[in-house]
């Protein structure tokens, strides 16, 4: 299976964080709009308390005070009390109604105006402790795809079409902007085909090609960084000799242990300048991913065909994972140059240093292969 590699555009703990800020923010302005009904309510107590209403006192239209039913001389009028240095009296009691109310109204509207501007302290505070980060869009909907290790570009593009993702694949890892193969030692390859990670990828339900790509040149970024390329490197090997090599390791590998492995044999080869004879770079060069490799393939016109040509192929056969990628770049300390699949096993090899040995291995296998009509091996 594939490596889960986590897409850098999927949920992550910094968005898990930006929501605890924003629920933390939302809790301290419902305490302020709490704090600032309650203020209001003060100044409203404080601003108009209740106060008792005399009596009035009956008058006659002359506005003398009147005489008691009974004829008895109305009770004395309370003393009226004078603001000390007053020259007239008081303004009439609706006239102070309409004053309190005025100033009510002005303390409510200044009390308003400062919870304005205490809420937008806050907005200015929390936006500066989330370090200017911007509201987070709305979440989309994701699907998921999932790319095998060691399948060409071709091979990824069926996979892509059949999760109905819009675009041309294939054209569109011709190359793709902001990604330099160069970088890697790669010059002027013919596509991406290598640097194409293989993992699975959550994507836009009305994704595009472009999209996943460039979750795959990421994800090739972060995983080749961490590889020790020493070893390689001592070997004057590059960075892209190494997909290379990891590349054809994917295709030929199915033990995971037979790694490191088949990567001996290749660097044993390459130093005394053997070819290959990758039957995996055949089968690239012509098609040919589930029949048996005939004898006018292996004499293919190809530069990828290596039992025809030495040394490494032009690019990468596939794209690699990360294990093949690391035993690639640091391969087992075996003198093996040969190696052939052992009948009545799982695709498990057969390796060694003996030309004898080897051939001896391959008649077996051939045996096998004829009596079996097909395969010999027991997947």
């Amino acid at each position: 299976m594939a490596d889960d590699w986590q897409d850098p555009f999927a949920e992550d703990e910094a968005a898990r964080e930006r929501e605890r800020r924003r629920a933390e923010r939302e809790a301290r302005r419902q305490e302020q709009r709490r704090a600032l009904a309650d203020k209001v309510r003060e100044e409203r107590a404080v601003a108009a308390p209740e106060r008792p209403v005399p009596p009035a006192e009956p008058t006659r239209g002359d506005g003398r005070p009147t005489e008691a039913a009974d004829g008895a001389a109305p009770p004395p009028a309370a003393p009226r009390t004078r603001v000390a240095g007053a020259g007239r009296a008081g303004p009439p009691p609706d006239v102070l109604r309409r004053r309190r109310i005025f100033g009510l109204l002005a303390v409510v509207v200044a009390l308003v105006g400062l919870g304005a501007l205490a809420y937008g302290a806050v907005e200015v505070v929390d936006r500066l402790g989330d370090d200017d980060e911007p509201a987070p869009a709305a979440p989309q909907k994701l699907g998921t795809i999932t790319i095998p290790e060691g399948l060409d570009r071709q091979q990824i593009a069926d996979n892509v079409k059949e999760a109905g993702i819009r675009g041309d694949y294939v054209q569109a890892t011709k190359s793709f902007k902001g990604f330099d193969p160069a970088r890697y030692g790669a010059e002027n390859p013919e596509s991406l085909e290598g640097f194409l990670f293989p993992a699975t990828y959550e994507l836009p339900r009305k994704a595009k090609v472009d999209d996943l790509i460039s979750r795959q040149l990421d994800a090739f970024r972060d995983r080749i960084r961490g590889i020790d390329m020493s070893y390689a490197e001592s070997k004057n090997l590059t960075e892209y000799d190494v997909v290379i090599i990891a590349s054809m390791i994917e295709r030929e590998v199915q033990v995971p242990e037979e790694r490191p492995l088949v990567a001996a044999v290749i660097y044993n080869r390459l130093a005394q300048g053997m070819p290959l004879q990758i039957d995996a770079t055949v089968r690239f060069a012509t098609g040919n991913f589930d029949q048996p490799v005939t004898e006018s393939e292996l004499e293919t016109d190809s530069p990828y065909n290596t039992y025809a040509n030495s040394g490494l192929p032009p690019g990468p056969i596939g794209n690699p994972g990360e294990d093949s990628l690391k035993a690639a770049a640091k391969p087992a300390n075996e003198d093996y140059l040969f190696y052939v699949i052992e009948p009545g096993t799982c695709n498990e090899h057969f390796f060694t240093a003996n030309e004898a040995e080897f051939n001896q291995a391959v008649e077996e296998y051939r045996a096998a292969q004829e009596e079996a009509g097909g395969s010999p091996t027991e997947c």
